[in-house]
């Protein structure tokens, strides 16, 4: 499904968040999609299953997945609340790493540059830059 980097310092569990979450926002993955067993993706991936069900608890406490007993780990269809929630925590991270590549030497040019191929490469955002009331 996907390829992980078993030589990193990044935990194979958040690994696993970082790509499914690219995949969701990417839609790939579509809302109310199901998403493997934890049994058969540990199988796939020859993974101990319970590093994929601390991906998918992490998934599931950021609102990316929901899960339904006996039934399995679906997608997460957009939910207003959730995200906002979400929103403040990104943005937090957002600042961060925007002030530390402005000390390190990055342009405004180039950030903007590197927002515009974001922006291309996922579709753009669900909000409208517009309506949402950011500069």
């Amino acid at each position: 499904m996907f390829d992980l980097d078993l030589r990193s310092r990044k935990p194979i569990y958040e690994q696993l968040v970082d790509k499914f979450k690219e995949l969701i926002i990417k839609e790939v993955i579509q809302a109310d999609e199901k998403l493997p067993s934890v049994r058969t993706l540990a199988r796939q991936m020859t993974i101990n299953p319970n590093t994929i069900q601390k991906a998918y608890r992490e998934l599931e406490s950021q609102g990316y997945i929901y899960s339904l007993k006996g039934k399995g780990s679906f997608v997460q269809a957009f939910s207003e609340k959730a995200s906002q929630e979400e929103l403040i925590k990104v943005k937090e991270k957002l600042k961060a790493a925007v002030s530390e590549a402005l000390y390190l030497g990055m342009t405004r040019a180039d950030i903007e540059s590197l927002l515009q191929e974001i922006d291309e490469s996922t579709g753009g955002g669900i909000i409208d830059d517009k309506t949402s009331g950011s500069k």
